[in-house]
């Protein structure tokens, strides 16, 4: 089974990702910074905060779960804010989503927020909401059943430093993970998580006998040639020692975010 993980950049780079998608077809896509407007058919529209202005492809979600139409998508909100067509405002909402294909069942899955709550009357002050996604599937090629959860982690403004709110949310996304894992079960938690490696994230998910992969096979970072700030890790990609890790590759090559996909075969 092939498992991808990815900050889709709010479909920022849309013409290089979504053929990307169409092209590697991974059994289990991870998607973080998604973007769902429902109440406009327009293709782009423009995100404001302050001095950052970003396009945002208005209906991510729905362009990717096009490019995996065998796939079922699910997609889980953590604010409902709006986005900008020139002068009017288009209600948009943001969060994270999860496309599994259609020939893997699954069999239990919970959605939580790792941070505050869903935040229905705008974005909010940073750092903002942020929402996780665990499932369960049965993985028929390895005749078993695999927990897997994802989240973006808090954007912090001050840096991705250690902080109690992150340390909070490591251990919600860890007691979300558990709660849909039988034992025995293979356990995949990954994401952007927004820290450097070191944090003690990494301990609190420890706890549930997880080790990162990009960090322990001595990858140069997860951030494409598009992110200019000096630090190069975001993503991460942590297994049990139930997991069987056929392969694990951080993606370089295309650049479809300015975040790189982690690919894991098991």
């Amino acid at each position: 089974m092939q498992i991808m993980c990815l900050n889709g950049w709010g479909g920022k780079l849309h013409d290089r990702l979504i053929p990307f998608l169409h092209d590697t077809t991974p059994d289990v896509l991870c998607l973080q910074e998604v973007v769902h407007s429902p109440a406009t058919d327009k293709d782009w529209l423009t995100y404001r905060d302050g001095d950052h202005v970003l396009p945002q492809r208005a209906n991510f979600f729905r362009d990717v779960a096009q490019a995996l139409p065998s796939h079922v998508a699910t997609f889980c909100p953590a604010a409902r804010g709006v986005l900008w067509d020139d002068d009017q405002s288009i209600p948009s909402q943001w969060g994270l989503a999860t496309f599994v294909h259609k020939s893997i069942p699954i069999i239990a899955q919970r959605q939580a927020f790792v941070h505050k709550e869903f935040s229905p009357d705008g974005y909010g002050d940073h750092p903002r909401s942020r929402s996780a996604h665990a499932f369960r599937v049965y993985d028929f090629a390895n005749d078993t059943p695999v927990a897997i959860a994802h989240m973006h982690g808090l954007r912090d403004l001050a840096g991705k430093m250690d902080t109690p709110d992150r340390a909070a949310q490591a251990s919600r996304l860890k007691d979300l993970a558990t709660s849909v894992a039988e034992p025995n079960d293979p356990l995949i938690v990954c994401g952007d998580f927004n820290v450097e490696p070191g944090s003690e994230t990494f301990d609190i998910l420890a706890d549930a006998g997880l080790t990162d992969l990009v960090t322990t096979r001595d990858f140069p970072g997860t951030r494409s040639s598009l992110y200019k700030k000096q630090s190069r890790f975001a993503d991460y990609m942590m297994v049990n020692s139930v997991t069987k890790v056929r392969s694990f590759d951080v993606i370089y090559s295309p650049e479809v975010s300015d975040h790189c996909p982690l690919v894991l075969e098991t």
